[in-house]
């Protein structure tokens, strides 16, 4: 609803400034004042007219003042110091506009594409994976179509690099460390999956076991990277033993993956991997049109000789002549002298076939069907008919901050190309890693020295198998809260005190890795997560439980009061100090529709979080103040019980965009 109201208020003071001054300005802003008796928005366009007036603000706010406040919704127009314009609302009006769900619409029109999670298919996922699935999965959330917003037409991609270095590695590890054949592999993971023993946890030790054995003998180091590599090759070039171990082993430990992610609500529309990228020539086709439009070309001399480069942004942008500076030494390779793509010039080829670029598709074939949809896998030659996801029109890629500059460098391959636009709408989600507190680390027996104690966290690694894996954090923090439901509602039934105890869980992991902004290393500490106090997921949730126990011992459904509402003369109910503490309970649920659109914009779910808290303790201080069941006056006991339901409408809402349920009790 505020969101409108603004909107309305920038289109009247647009036309006002055409009619009467000639002007038009680019951008007309409409801030949040710091205090309520302020009023509900500030206008400090004076300021940007007076240069151009060659007038004082305050005189061209006196103009504007009268004008403005004619605008729909707006009660009164006041001049502040120099010449800020503070509105104040009709509250009534926007109250009962609100509690009949009138708000802006959020979405738009175009393929949106959304890539994210992308773990190596090696080893079981860890905390770190979780902050780019929750992430990825928060912003698809955010983005596509819903009962509160049309959204966008919104595809969801887990990239899956099953023919990289890391699977090579856990291949190494199987043949070499464990001596297994095809079909001993084959036996192994039959044996795995009748024991119900994690093919991904076996991998992840397999995996730090090979990354130390590489280094152990000093003598051979050169000789197993050789192997390494050679490995690497056979993977790549398909049709023998080693590809089939590293296709039977990286598709197992995708299945596992899924499955992590389903606990946590996350779901994918389509798996495209790198092996289809390889074998059906995407980068050939890639390759062709870069050296056709002069993007790629062969150093003949330097560091760089013999390799396919592609020049930087910064030099490209620069103006620098390659003939005038001789060998551009910072060139990005591309093609290594062996012959060799590197992760960028497939990931060029990826992201022209993303927009529809390329010339080419994938083959399909199902691969999981959830609830609601299907999830679909990149093959050779696929299945009929099948969706399209090959043409978006704008993409958004979740992936860690380590890879800004292959992402920045896809990015400028797009535009050299010619492609300016679609470089505009490819948004690099990066994010900073997530580490572990001490006190975590330590209760995950981890054994720690005075100075890892100290630090602010511990880093993990996958490849000294430290860490947490994502399955085992799950279990951890539904098992805590497990622990608290239990404490708390002994009389509930076994069935309902696991799903309350899951959703707490769930909500305070998934909760804790979006409210730090994305570039923000994350120090986790579950039981911080936990807590039901403070900026946590617990919180949250415990203020819309709250609110559906007032309507469930009222015996008024939310939607009943909401409805009443329209009926009741507010009057000089929302004025006054008591009045004033019942409108910021609505004013705040109001900004829903501005929040999300600020947050899809700068593509930080972390503002949702910031909202979801801020209207949980705005609902609990209202709560507090007011005694809604025993309040007497019927009319004041409505509006009551209406502001209850549209904080816990907008609560759920919010949450629901994070991928947080509300739990029936806590």
């Amino acid at each position: 609803m505020y969101r409108i109201l603004q909107l309305q208020l920038q289109t009247r003071i647009e036309a006002l400034l055409k009619e009467r001054y000639e002007i038009a300005l680019a951008n007309l802003a409409v801030e949040l004042p710091p205090k309520i008796e302020f009023g509900e928005m500030a206008l400090p366009v004076a300021f940007e007219l007076a240069k151009r007036l060659k007038k004082a603000p305050r005189a061209i706010a006196q103009e504007l003042q009268a004008e403005i406040a004619k605008t729909p919704g707006v009660a009164v127009v006041e001049i502040a110091g120099a010449g800020y314009l503070n509105v104040k609302l009709d509250r009534a009006a926007t109250v009962k506009r609100m509690a009949a769900d009138e708000h802006a619409e959020v979405g738009g029109g175009g393929f949106r594409l959304v890539e994210h999670t992308s773990i190596n298919p090696n080893k079981a996922a860890h905390v770190g994976h979780l902050r780019n699935a929750i992430l990825g999965d928060s912003f698809a959330r955010m983005l596509k179509k819903d009962e509160y917003k049309p959204g966008w037409d919104t595809g969801v991609q887990n990239y899956i690099d099953n023919t990289g270095v890391q699977v090579a590695d856990i291949v190494v590890a199987v043949t070499e460390l464990q001596g297994m054949s095809l079909a001993d592999v084959r036996a192994w993971m039959a044996e795995l999956e009748r024991t119900d023993t994690r093919l991904d946890y076996a991998c992840w030790d397999l995996y730090a076991a090979v990354s130390q054995w590489y280094e152990a003998d000093a003598a051979r180091v050169g000789e197993r990277k050789q192997l390494r590599l050679d490995t690497l090759h056979a993977i790549e070039a398909g049709g023998n033993d080693l590809a089939e171990i590293a296709e039977l082993i990286a598709t197992g430990v995708l299945r596992r993956h899924l499955e992590t992610m389903e606990r946590l609500g996350i779901e994918y529309d389509f798996l495209p991997r790198e092996s289809e990228i390889l074998h059906l020539h995407f980068w050939e086709t890639a390759r062709a049109l870069m050296v056709e439009r002069g993007v790629l070309y062969l150093e003949t001399e330097g560091k760089n000789k013999g390799c396919w480069v592609m020049r930087r942004a910064i030099a490209a942008a620069a103006g620098v002549e390659l003939a005038e500076s001789g060998p551009d030494e910072d060139a990005k390779i591309i093609v290594r002298s062996n012959g060799t793509v590197t992760y960028v010039g497939k990931d060029i080829a990826y992201h022209l076939w993303k927009y529809g670029l390329l010339g080419k598709d994938f083959g399909y074939a199902k691969f999981r069907d959830y609830a609601t949809h299907t999830c679909w896998i990149s093959t050779i030659r696929g299945e009929d008919p099948h969706p399209s996801f090959g043409h978006a029109d704008a993409i958004y890629n979740v992936i860690d901050s380590r890879q800004d500059d292959p992402q920045t460098q896809v990015k400028e391959a797009l535009r050299a190309l010619g492609y300016g636009a679609e470089a505009d709408r490819y948004t690099h989600l990066n994010y900073a890693f997530v580490g572990l507190t001490a006190r975590t680390a330590e209760d995950l027996g981890y054994v720690l020295s005075d100075e890892d104690k100290a630090k602010n966290f511990i880093e993990v690694s996958g490849r000294k198998g430290f860490g947490v894996k994502a399955d085992d954090l799950i279990d951890r923090m539904i098992a805590a809260a497990r622990k608290e439901v239990e404490a708390r509602h002994p009389e509930l039934e076994e069935s309902e005190r696991a799903e309350i105890a899951e959703t707490i869980g769930v909500g305070a992991l998934r909760y804790f890795l979006l409210r730090f902004t994305r570039n923000t290393v994350i120090a986790f500490d579950y039981q911080d997560a936990l807590a039901f106090d403070g900026e946590t997921g617990p919180y949250a949730q415990y203020a819309a439980v709250r609110a559906a126990n007032i309507f469930r011992k009222a015996g008024v459904s939310e939607e009943a009061a909401l409805k009443a509402v329209a009926d009741v003369d507010l009057g000089a109910m929302l004025e006054g100090e008591e009045g004033t503490s019942v409108w910021e309970v609505w004013l705040t649920a109001s900004r829903l529709s501005l929040v999300l659109e600020q947050a899809i914009a700068a593509a930080e779910p972390a503002m949702l979080a910031r909202y979801a808290f801020a209207l949980a303790q705005q609902f609990n201080n209202f709560y507090h103040r007011h005694h809604i069941l025993t309040e007497t006056d019927e009319a004041r006991k409505m509006l009551l019980l209406a502001t209850a339901a549209v904080a816990r409408r907008e609560l759920v809402r919010v949450l629901g965009w994070m991928g947080i349920g509300v739990p029936s009790a806590m």
